[in-house]
């Protein structure tokens, strides 16, 4: 166990922000399984509503540092590719 004030306080803030990130990131893996769901079972519509709130939580874990800037834009490009791809279908 830390000793010293300092390093009981860095202790606090790492767990706070380990746990804030397990958060973020169960909540981006949840939005991005939604809508594979649902691309999966042809309601593409509600699927794209859905993409702004992905949009916004990949966007903000980019922000705060939690996820690569690049890994976020795949992960959004992909994303969209795999709605667009499946709406052109008949």
């Amino acid at each position: 166990m830390p000793i010293t004030k300092s390093v009981k306080k860095a202790l606090r803030q790492s767990l706070k922000k380990r746990s804030r990130n397990i958060q973020r990131k169960q909540k981006i893996k949840s939005l991005i399984k939604e809508v594979k769901k649902l691309v999966s079972q042809k309601k593409i519509k509600e699927a794209k509503k859905l993409l702004p709130q992905v949009y916004k939580s990949l966007d903000k874990a980019a922000k705060v540092g939690m996820i690569k800037k690049n890994a976020v834009a795949r992960k959004k490009s992909r994303i969209t590719q795999l709605i667009n791809k499946t709406s052109k279908l008949p």
